[in-house]
């Protein structure tokens, strides 16, 4: 299956996303997401001008080999734009291989280990009543596992939060730069576990609870804040400052048994590794699209099964559908998954990009 094009698509229907398609003298034709957000076009010049070239009269079957080269072959290698344009590469040669096999990508990686795959949805709220409004409306639509973001008094801008009452979150801001947001430490470790508390009075805990910090807090007040918690318990994102070093989830782990999840901004096995052999995390929420496409996912969630490590896969809205499907049949074939997140899409992305949508809290994949 020699490969004779290889083409890259920026497009912005409400969100910038970069796509690689390869196509092969046969007319077969494989896609893949290159989009790292922010740094869209950095990705895809690296496509256009460095690895795309390479790709013309290679074997499209020859996927290990073709993942090594550019992988091996740059001196600089890892890094977020390297690995996003490795990991677009590494997924449409999969589709082209399942689609040259006739079958769902699934049963090409070993078949499904589930009929369905849960997805955990966003609530959010400027109050703790507003947030209660809208965790309860998605409890009523099926999900069984539900982030929550509030408002924290005091504090003009929070994170996760959407736009305005009964609109659906979007992490994306308008304007060429980054949004500048005041923060209060001191403000959200005070009224966070109010929030869980008063989840968990009204609803119970037939739910999984979710709640990410991003970035927010040091490594002491992360082991601080999970202690508090402790009784509820939701699955903290637990990002803190550095999240790449292990010294700061051994402080952090010391102090708490909460279960904390990370790893979004993760890149290849090699920032997953120590974690998770010192079991210092609970989940892993590596991403197709940043850590290595199909291929260096397997590795990650073999070295998770050895361990017993369950995968909770990473899904925001700025990662294409395209890589949604992909993730959708690694998760429906991984042995020790855990849970997908899933933001949904608006109907301008889905015009250009069709994708599956969540059905009472799960996602399915055609059986073709």
């Amino acid at each position: 299956m020699k490969i004779i094009a290889a083409d890259v698509f920026v497009t912005c229907p409400g969100r910038n996303f970069v796509t690689l398609k390869i196509t092969t003298e046969s007319g077969l034709c494989g896609l893949g997401d290159a989009t790292l957000n922010g740094r869209e076009l950095s990705v895809a010049s690296y496509l256009k001008d460095h690895l795309c070239p390479q790709l013309i009269g290679r074997d499209a079957s020859r996927i290990e080999d073709i993942w090594q080269f550019f992988y091996k072959g740059a001196y600089w290698r890892r890094g977020p734009v390297t690995m996003s344009a490795i990991s677009a590469i590494d997924m449409a040669l999969w589709d082209i291989k399942a689609k040259a096999a006739n079958m769902p990508l699934y049963q090409l990686l070993g078949g499904a280990s589930r009929e369905g795959v849960m997805v955990y949805c966003h609530t959010t709220g400027r109050t703790i009543d507003e947030v209660l409004e809208d965790y309860a409306k998605h409890q009523q639509m099926g999900f069984k596992a539900i982030r929550v973001q509030c408002g924290v008094p005091g504090m003009q801008t929070t994170y996760g939060l959407a736009k305005g009452k009964g609109l659906a979150y979007e992490p994306a801001t308008k304007g060429l730069w980054p949004e500048e947001q005041l923060w209060s430490s001191e403000k959200y470790l005070d009224f966070t576990p109010k929030l869980f508390e008063a989840v968990r009075n009204k609803f119970g805990f037939n739910e999984h609870l979710l709640h990410d910090m991003h970035h927010r807090l040091t490594p002491i007040e992360a082991a601080r804040f999970g202690k508090s918690i402790e009784e509820l318990p939701p699955v903290l994102d637990g990002r803190s400052d550095a999240c790449r070093e292990p010294g700061i989830f051994r402080l952090i782990r010391q102090h708490t048994v909460t279960p904390i999840a990370v790893g979004e901004v993760f890149n290849s096995i090699w920032d997953c590794k120590q974690l998770i052999e010192e079991q210092l995390i609970d989940y892993i929420r590596t991403t197709i699209t940043h850590a290595g496409g199909i291929t260096g996912m397997r590795r990650i969630a073999d070295l998770h099964r050895f361990i017993r490590y369950v995968p909770v896969r990473n899904g925001p809205s700025d990662l294409s559908p395209v890589c949604h499907a992909a993730a959708l049949h690694f998760d429906l074939w991984v042995p020790n998954f855990g849970v997908q997140e899933y933001m949904g899409y608006s109907e301008q992305m889905l015009e250009v990009f069709p994708a599956q949508l969540a059905l009472r809290g799960r996602l399915y994949a055609p059986r073709r």
